[in-house]
């Protein structure tokens, strides 16, 4: 197996013939899925999603893949296809196309649906392409076949690429569900039909590759939403994903089934299942779907509330719920489900929202205690299946974490891919298949771009650095005024504190040191202020350090007079 070495400069120019492929998120994390392919100097990118940030990313409401590496190739990209419509592989194309929005979206209806609902809120009406399972479509250079897959969303797709290097399989997100509640199977057939042809490359879903088995039929859930709808003796409220249209479905056949209304609440929700109801995905009886606002005319036996926030965001409808910051109020009683897994990063916040609810009296229902979510993506025993039937000449593991995706190359290894055809790359690593062998060859710029409300990639680290000492240590501002000409102090110090857990008063041990420490600076003849400021910075900070163990940030200001 071969992976990425840290020293791994820039790659060689493409050789003639070579297919190219460059992951710019989704490897090494659950999210920002976006991959590039190249051959004969044209582009072709699969999905452009988001990360949602962590604790440690305090501030960011979204993160992108960096387009730093394509931004002086937009004319290149003859496409991008979509596999499916969540919010980690389609999140991130309104700030493609806000650079070029001409380049054509290739993707089913329901995806094409959601992005473009999206993009209306960028004021960007983009060219799109609808296809169906069985399509082939000439993309440039590319030749992109359409395969059938089953996800957790309605729609999704995989996409076998096929170009004079070779044939590439992008399998998306996708598992192996017997029972899906659409009918639509993964479709074996054909992935079977593209081994016989000849998988030049596999990249295929990662996610689930360390669970063993298969993961049980979403239908499942159903028996588990009838005993909870059948003992809830007052409101019932859901916390899903704004596209999980298979799970939606089942909540509303529950509360369907016990005489209950349905209101969807927030923005995200009401907008896709309102695009799923009318595409057909999403059967709503008549009358069962109500507006939020007229809930206070129902008892609230009658009440189902469905909303986001089943990862702990802290604007989503259930957080705001959890805190008492929302018109919605959480009574004894109450009954709340969250219906989906976590992600991983989100383990802390999703337990402080059940804590805050439980807190306000609520029977909180989730996965760790009742089975009221299976996942979307293929176990153990799906992939060994899958490889089995693909035979795939090279394999790159993708979408997922590092653990993850060793654990995938692991699986593909029993089924008698060769070690040294399986390819684990991480984000920005690039992967060349000549001459029917995928090879590493370089790695470009793929860092992190954040999203701070209209600011796009204008915050980095080192501001983020920032906002976590803010946020854990507080600040200290030191005030003084000297004399321009000979460095001595004629005013102050004078020092304040927020958010350091240190009371003003207790710097009257310091202030004569840093006193101190300035007219001996006066006297070696140093006044410029910069100098000043570090020299502030330094005594202080060593001073609250040997007090306190504390490292806040410390701003010393000085003004000449």
């Amino acid at each position: 197996m071969s992976h990425p070495h840290p020293e791994l400069g820039s790659p060689p120019p493409l050789p003639k013939g070579g297919l190219r492929v460059t992951p710019l998120g989704g490897l090494g994390e659950i999210g920002r899925n976006m991959t590039v392919f190249e051959y004969g100097g044209r582009l072709l990118i699969v999905d452009c999603g988001v990360l949602f940030p962590e604790e440690e990313q305090p501030g960011i409401d979204l993160i992108l893949p960096d387009f730093s590496s394509i931004r002086d190739r937009l004319d290149d990209i003859d496409g991008i296809v979509l596999t499916h419509g969540h919010e980690d592989h389609i999140g991130g194309v309104p700030f493609l196309l806000r650079e070029k929005p001409d380049i054509p979206l290739i993707g089913s209806k329901l995806t094409l649906a959601l992005i473009e609902a999206k993009l209306q809120e960028h004021r960007i009406r983009p060219y799109t392409l609808e296809v169906v399972e069985g399509n082939r479509e000439r993309v440039g250079p590319f030749d992109c076949e359409f395969i059938a897959v089953n996800h957790s969303i309605p729609d999704a797709l995989a996409v076998a690429i096929r170009t004079p290097a070779g044939m590439v399989v992008h399998t998306g997100d996708f598992k192996m569900d017997q029972l899906p509640l659409d009918n639509r199977l993964t479709d074996l057939h054909a992935f079977a039909r593209l081994s016989e042809e000849g998988i030049d490359l596999l990249l295929a879903d990662s996610t689930n590759a360390e669970v063993p088995g298969f993961v049980p039929p979403e239908r499942d859930i159903s028996n588990v939403l009838r005993q909870v709808f059948g003992s809830a003796r007052k409101r019932i409220i859901v916390a899903s994903f704004a596209s999980h249209v298979h799970r939606i479905q089942q909540i509303l056949d529950a509360a369907h089934e016990y005489g209950r209304r349905v209101a969807f609440v927030g923005r995200s929700m009401v907008r896709n299942m309102g695009i799923a109801r009318d595409l057909g995905y999403l059967k709503v009886p008549p009358g069962l779907v109500v507006d939020v606002k007229t809930l206070d005319d129902l008892p609230d036996h009658e009440v189902v509330l469905v909303c986001t926030g089943s990862q702990g965001e802290p604007m989503a409808a259930l957080s705001r719920m959890a805190n008492r910051d929302h018109q919605i109020r959480i009574v004894d009683g109450d009954t709340v489900i969250l219906a989906s897994s976590l992600i991983p990063g989100n383990e802390n916040a999703v337990y402080r929202v059940i804590n805050g609810l439980t807190r306000w009296g609520a029977n909180v229902v989730h996965k760790g205690n009742a089975k009221v979510h299976v996942s979307g993506h293929a176990s153990a025993g799906e992939l060994l299946y899958f490889y089995n039937i693909c035979r795939p000449k090279n394999l790159m593991p993708v979408h997922g974490e590092w653990r993850h995706l060793r654990a995938n190359a692991e699986l593909g290894a029993l089924t008698g891919v060769p070690h040294d055809r399986i390819v684990i790359a991480e984000d920005g690593v690039v992967v060349d298949l000549i001459e029917g062998k995928a090879k590493i060859s370089g790695k470009v710029q793929a860092g992190y771009v954040y999203v701070d409300g209209l600011s796009v990639g204008d915050v980095r680290e080192p501001a983020l650095k920032d906002r976590k000492i803010l946020g854990d240590e507080g600040i200290i501002s030191v005030f003084v005024v000297v004399d321009s000409s000979t460095g001595k102090i004629t005013g102050g110090p004078h020092i304040q504190a927020r958010g350091s857990g240190i009371d003003d008063s207790a710097f009257s041990d310091v202030i004569p040191r840093i006193a101190e420490v300035l007219e001996r600076s006066a006297q070696d003849g140093v006044v410029e202020p910069h100098q000043l400021q570090q020299l502030i910075r330094r005594t202080l900070g060593k001073w609250v350090s040997d007090q306190y163990r504390r490292r806040p940030m410390i701003l010393p200001v000085v003004v000449e007079v």
